[in-house]
C-alpha cells in the first residue's frame, strides 16, 4: 500500500517520505519519531492509542502541518473521531490512485477533503450540540462586515437569512461569503464550520 502511494504521489511531482511509525503500537507521543512534512497521509486502521499519539506529535512539533487519513472505508464514528482529532481529510484506499495528489494538495493549502455525506453529517452534530466557542484569531483578518457575516455563517443562517438580518442585499451576502471562505482557504460553508470547530479546540 506505501509502494502504490509514493508512486501516485510520485507522479504528481510531489516529494514524498514514507516512514512507519516506531514503535507502531507507541502511545507516548515523545517517543514517535515525526520527519517534518506539509501533509501528514497516516493509515487509519491503526489502533487508536497510537494513532492519537502520532497525531498529538505531529501536532505538537510540526502545528502549522496538516493530516490526512487513509482507510478501507469510513463509518460514522470512526470518522467523527479523526474528524474531532483534527483531521483535514478522509480518503478511502480506492479512491487514492486518481483523487490522493488533488486531495493533497487541497489539504496543503488549509482545505479539506471529507466526503461530502460525512463532513455534513459531522457539521450538523457540531450545530446541534450548540458549540459557540471563537477562536480567538478568527477575525483579524476579516471586515467588520465580513466578520458579521462570518459569525451568522457560523451560526448556519442562509444568505436570505444574514441579508435580512445585516440589512443588505443576498447578492452582497454573497460577496462577503465569497470573501470569507477564501480567506480561510475553504470552499463550502461546511468546510468552515468545520475549521471553526478544530480551530476552537487548540
Amino acid at each position: 500500500m506505501l509502494e502504490k502511494l509514493r508512486d501516485s504521489i510520485s507522479k504528481a511531482g510531489i516529494h514524498v517520505i514514507l516512514q512507519r511509525a516506531s514503535p507502531p503500537s507507541a502511545i507516548d507521543a515523545q517517543q514517535v519519531q515525526v520527519p517534518r512534512a506539509k501533509v501528514y497521509v497516516i493509515d487509519a486502521h491503526a489502533p487508536r492509542p497510537a494513532t492519537e499519539a502520532l497525531v498529538t506529535a505531529i501536532q505538537t512539533r510540526h502545528p502549522q502541518s496538516h493530516i490526512l487519513f487513509v482507510a478501507e472505508k469510513f463509518d460514522r464514528a470512526s470518522a467523527f473521531g479523526l474528524l474531532h482529532m483534527g483531521a483535514k481529510g478522509l480518503m478511502r484506499y480506492p479512491e487514492t490512485r486518481d483523487q490522493l495528489p488533488r486531495a493533497l494538495r487541497a489539504v496543503a493549502t488549509g482545505g479539506f477533503w471529507v466526503p461530502r455525506t460525512l463532513l455534513s453529517s459531522f457539521v450538523d452534530s457540531i450545530l446541534s450540540a450548540g458549540r459557540k466557542r471563537r477562536g480567538s484569531n478568527w477575525s483579524t483578518r476579516l471586515s467588520h462586515r465580513e466578520t458579521q457575516v462570518l459569525e451568522l455563517l457560523l451560526d448556519n443562517q442562509s444568505n436570505k437569512e444574514i441579508a435580512v438580518k445585516l440589512h443588505i442585499s443576498e447578492r452582497t451576502v454573497k460577496f462577503h461569503v465569497s470573501n470569507v471562505l477564501t480567506k480561510f482557504g475553504v470552499h463550502r460553508r461546511a468546510d468552515l464550520i468545520l475549521l471553526w470547530y478544530q480551530k476552537s479546540l487548540t
